[in-house]
């Protein structure tokens, strides 16, 4: 098993697009995260994996806006940013794609592409609150094309589509709107295996276009399947990362996962 050592990322020279350092979270008396440090890069799906309780919600909710940190510091596209909402992160082109997809069941796949974001007609009409449903349906269908998802009807409510077709829905919504980071927590937690597979394949899909990924999950062979790093956290801390170049097993990372390996010492040797 080789991990990586390199301090700025799998791709030497390729700085991150997204970087954490430092990151601590407290609730009261209880320390979330301890120190963690964490960088995604372009065009890279980087894997966030560990135990529960292990901090990976509370970093993401951090990196995404949802919680400040107690201390730390973020970094997008090398400059220095903080967050106060998800507005802040979204404004910086960082999008998240929960576990539950935040899809509005009675809605059409279109209005899910632009809900919160909705277009306005132009002149008096916009202006009295009438919406641009022509353009939004054609926008989303040019996204949905550009990532070779197939939906049955554009019109009917997202509610009758598959668990698949509504995460596709819900990824190719978020890759709409994000230039610089997705994080997806859970993609395939609900899904069975032909629609894990094609979820996969979309992740890949988008992982080309140059956007960075930040895929939480429990499932490692999801992970060694599309990651192109692991990020391992262990009660608050990020205690390896691994470069995921087909020497890396399942035991490898449940064991740094638990403890039962410790790679500590190796991964941050100077």
């Amino acid at each position: 098993m080789r991990q990586d050592m390199g301090a700025s990322g799998v791709r030497q020279g390729n700085a991150p697009i997204l970087e954490a350092r430092g990151i601590v979270k407290h609730f009261g008396h209880v320390q979330a995260l301890q120190g963690v440090d964490f960088e995604a890069h372009a065009g890279e799906i980087t894997a966030m994996i560990g135990d529960n309780g292990a901090g990976k919600s509370t970093l993401v909710k951090i990196l995404s806006g949802v919680f400040k940190p107690t201390s730390g510091t973020i970094f997008v596209n090398g400059r220095e940013v903080s967050f106060s909402s998800p507005a802040d992160a979204h404004a910086q082109g960082l999008e998240t794609v929960y576990q539950d997809l935040s899809v509005a069941q009675d809605l059409s796949p279109a209005a899910n592409m632009f809900m919160g974001r909705e277009k306005k007609l132009p002149g008096l009409l916009g202006k009295l609150g009438f919406l641009d449903n022509v353009t939004m349906r054609r926008d989303s269908v040019a996204a949905f094309e550009r990532l070779k998802v197939s939906l049955k009807d554009m019109e009917t409510p997202i509610s009758s589509l598959s668990g698949g077709q509504r995460q596709s829905v819900a990824i190719c919504r978020s890759i709409m709107w994000a230039k610089s980071v997705v994080f997806m927590d859970e993609p395939t937690a609900a899904l069975g295996v032909l629609q894990t597979a094609r979820t996969l394949e979309l992740i890949r899909r988008i992982r080309d276009t140059g956007v960075a990924i930040v895929l939480i999950s429990h499932n490692m062979r999801d992970v060694l399947e599309v990651a192109d790093v692991v990020e391992v956290l262990r009660l608050g801390r990020r205690i390896a990362r691994y470069k995921n170049d087909g020497t890396t097993s399942v035991q490898d990372l449940v064991g740094a996962m638990t403890g039962a390996l410790d790679p500590v010492a190796e991964e941050f040797a100077a």
